[in-house]
Parts: structure tokens; sequence; C-alpha cells
């Protein structure tokens, strides 16, 4: 088997939502010392955004999304230790994530964090009901470009806000994009809170992620 052979058939592991298959080729990879940024950029980041376009046509649904995107953060939860211990470099930029304080909700937040890894991005997910100035802290520890913030309650929004507001206080608005995610928030609201953006879904965030790092 070609090694173009062998990343299609880690792609397709990934559409056919086959985890055994899709861990097996990142196993053999490893031991047959193949280009780890090739494997994940030619065979599993192929394999999940042709699952985000099947999404994106009606043919998937979010099980079918979420599922897709498990296997594939557990293939690179295999694969990146071995990147980051060689010097093949994954990153084309640094995002951290969270869902803000009061809010436990992050299913979507875990699907745009999984789907930014496959587009080549180093992403901090920390998890649900974080505080903003942890969120901020651990953005300027890591050397951040973005900071993803979530809500999904129209309670819990306001703490979106005080990112912002945090960063005015702090003189760091320069430092970071902001960028928010989840049902309630809109346009008007990113507006008001002097943000830089905001994703409905996944497929939004990585090009929203894209034009952002490009500027």
């Amino acid at each position: 088997m070609s090694k173009e052979d062998f990343y299609e058939e880690m792609s397709r592991a990934v559409v056919n939502l086959d985890e055994d298959k899709a861990l097996e080729y990142a196993d053999k990879a490893i031991k047959e010392n193949l280009s780890l940024l090739e494997v994940v950029e030619k065979g599993y980041a192929a394999g999940i955004r042709k699952v985000g376009e099947l999404w994106e046509e009606g043919e998937f649904f979010l099980p079918e999304l979420m599922r897709g995107a498990q296997i594939m953060q557990n293939c690179l939860d295999l694969l990146i230790p071995h990147l980051q211990s060689g010097s093949e470099k994954i990153s084309r930029g640094t995002l951290v994530i969270a869902t803000i304080e009061g809010d436990i909700h992050s299913i979507g937040k875990t699907i745009v964090g999984t789907m930014l890894r496959a587009y080549g991005y180093e992403v901090y997910d920390l998890g649900a009901d974080v505080p903003a100035e942890k969120i901020i802290d651990i953005a300027i520890e890591k050397d951040a470009d973005i900071i993803g913030v979530s809500a999904l309650l129209t309670t819990t929004m306001i703490g979106q806000k005080k990112i912002v507001d945090l960063l005015k206080e702090r003189k760091l608005v320069d430092k970071f994009k902001v960028i928010f995610g989840g049902a309630p928030v809109t346009d008007t609201w990113v507006k008001k809170c002097d943000a830089d953006g905001f994703a409905e879904n996944a497929i939004d965030a990585v090009k929203l992620v894209k034009s952002l790092m490009n500027k």
C-alpha cells in the first residue's frame, strides 16, 4: 500500500466512524516512522473535514459529528506526544478555549477544539465552568493568539463580556483576539462586547480562526 493509499484509509476510517481501525492506523504510522504531520493532515484531518462537510450537507447529524470528532481526538492523543517529542511542529496558531464560569455545557466547544486541532492549531481546552481570570491567565501562560469563550445560557453570557473588560483593564486587549460561541450569541452581542467574532458551529469556527490568523 502506498503512503497516499494509507492516508486515504485513515481518512475513510474517520468518515466511517470506525475507531478501532483509525487507532490501528495511528499506531502503525508511529511504528513505521511516517511523517506524523502528514498523517494528521492527509489522513485524519482530511477525514474529519469530510465528516464536517457531510454534516453541513445534512448527510450526517450531530451524533455522527460528535463521534467523528471523538475518534479524531483519540487518534491525536496517540500521535501528538510523538509529534512533540520530535522536530515536527503541528501548530498554525494557539488558542485557549473554555466554557465560561457558571455554564457546564461543553459538547459544542469540544467539537470546535477537535476540528481546530484537525486544521493544525494548538488548542488548550480548559473545560466548562471556568472563571474569566483563569482563562486570561492561561492564555498569557500559553502565549495564545486567540481566546475562545462559549456560553450556552443567556445568564452566563455576561462572562464573555467580562473577558474583554478584563483584557482592557489589564491593557492586554491588543495581545489576543477574542471569539465567542454558544446558541444565544449574536453579532450584535459580539459588537457590544468589542470581541472579534463568533461562530455558530465548528466549521464556522475554523473559518473564523483562519481569517483572524491571516489578518
